[in-house]
């Protein structure tokens, strides 16, 4: 399918047929031609409006897909849900299009053996009867249960369920999931988490390190076992911590360690934010909602991850009658929003942590995640006047090379 857009001339930039729009980058015109699932070329023009110096009136922002890769449920759908099914699945799948998620990894948090079975196999059948669930999920993201026992830093991980790593009950979750789970996040100080590390690695599975306790010398342990990832950055952690050494500034200093952070405003306060990025650099830093089934939905007392928790109308999501976080109720896209005030870094390399990085960190770089000829046709258009007043209003997803979502193209071919 190739997909086209009036108003902006493709002879003009040298290409056929494609679709266009505005680069957020430069603010000059872009062109992608789309045959099948893959962009088959991208080309430049003039600046789009170079007197305002705005992406172009009229003319949409076109960016990449956003990769999620720790996304527990959304608009009323939950992947933990005891009664989860692969409708729950595509429809999650189907809400986050919507959003300007192209890619994401359903995340399975603490639970027991066949609760966790459950999720994993839901999703697996979700993606064998979806050809659109399948390109959209690029993988499963285990969230314990091999996390820290201790409160605070178990978070809202039930006590009863969190247990040592077993590669072996990690196999069957694999073989239940045909192969699908990407990540997994543990706490290194648990008994036989060097271990379970270097055989996780061995069959391809990205490890990070989270929900933790640790000492300097188990984090070591853990990067040096092969752990690359820090699941949400400075939460997950005890309210009152030693101010230094700790497992923050353990992981924060660790170069071969990429940190994922929560950007709601209320997991990190914006000064956390702005020297998380400082210290780690663009290269080792993404973004990730961390959304919760009742992101999407009116403030009120629900039930997610198996507990009772409170949306608040500033967007907050609580254990009901505690202050503990379960989990975030934000949209990736506002993440990125957010990091570019917090930081004041442009909102197009904003979005790169919120799409091109996590697909490298993932081993994905050569599939998705930017407008590059040969990656998969990924990609939202954006209302450009809206993004001057720093809404990030989507008008379409289209995903490996399918609309999803809106209408990008006053006709197709």
């Amino acid at each position: 399918m190739i997909l086209r857009q009036v108003g902006i001339s493709p002879d003009a930039l040298g290409l056929g047929e494609g679709i266009g729009g505005a680069s957020v980058a430069d603010r000059r015109r872009i062109w992608v031609e789309v045959q099948g699932d893959r962009l088959v070329a991208v080309a430049r023009g003039e600046v789009a409006d170079a007197s305002t110096g705005r992406v172009g009136e009229g003319v949409p922002a076109l960016l990449p897909g956003l990769v999620d890769l720790q996304i527990n449920g959304f608009a009323g759908y939950d992947v933990n849900d005891p009664e989860v099914t692969a409708e729950t699945v595509a429809a999650m799948a189907e809400a986050l299009w919507k959003t300007g998620v192209t890619s994401f990894c359903p995340t399975i948090t603490t639970q027991s053996f066949a609760r966790m079975n459950r999720s994993v196999r839901a999703i697996a059948e979700a993606c064998r009867q979806d050809r659109r669930v399948a390109r959209s999920v690029i993988g499963i993201h285990l969230e314990g249960p091999y996390v820290s026992g201790e409160d605070g830093p178990r978070g809202a991980h039930p006590a009863e369920w969190v247990r040592d790593p077993d590669f072996d009950e990690f196999q069957r979750w694999q073989e239940a999931a045909e192969g699908r789970i990407r990540i997994v996040t543990l706490a290194p100080e648990r008994e036989g988490s060097v271990q379970f590390i270097k055989k996780a690695v061995s069959s391809g599975v990205v490890v990070a390190i989270g929900h933790t306790a640790a000492s300097s010398s188990a984090i070591r342990a853990a990067i040096d076992a092969g752990a690359t990832l820090s699941t949400h950055l400075g939460n997950g952690a005890h309210a009152f911590i030693r101010r230094h050494p700790n497992y923050i500034w353990d992981q924060l200093a660790a170069d071969e360690l990429a940190a994922g952070i929560i950007v709601d405003g209320h997991h990190l306060p914006p000064t956390v934010v702005k020297t998380f990025w400082r210290a780690k650099g663009e290269e080792r830093l993404f973004l990730v909602s961390d959304a919760v089934a009742v992101a999407g939905l009116p403030p009120g007392k629900y039930t997610t991850l198996g507990q009772q928790v409170e949306l608040t109308p500033s967007g907050r999501v609580n254990l009901l009658g505690t202050e503990y976080l379960a989990g975030s109720a934000l949209e990736l896209r506002q993440g990125v929003v957010n990091f570019a005030r917090f930081t004041g870094v442009s909102l197009a390399r904003a979005w790169e942590l919120a799409s091109t990085r996590p697909a490298q960190l993932v081993g994905l770089g050569n599939e998705l995640g930017s407008l590059t000829p040969g990656q998969r046709a990924d990609f939202v258009m954006i209302d450009a006047r809206a993004l001057a007043q720093g809404e990030v209003r989507i008008l379409a997803t289209v995903l490996a090379g399918e609309t999803v979502f809106g209408q990008p193209s006053a006709g197709e071919a």
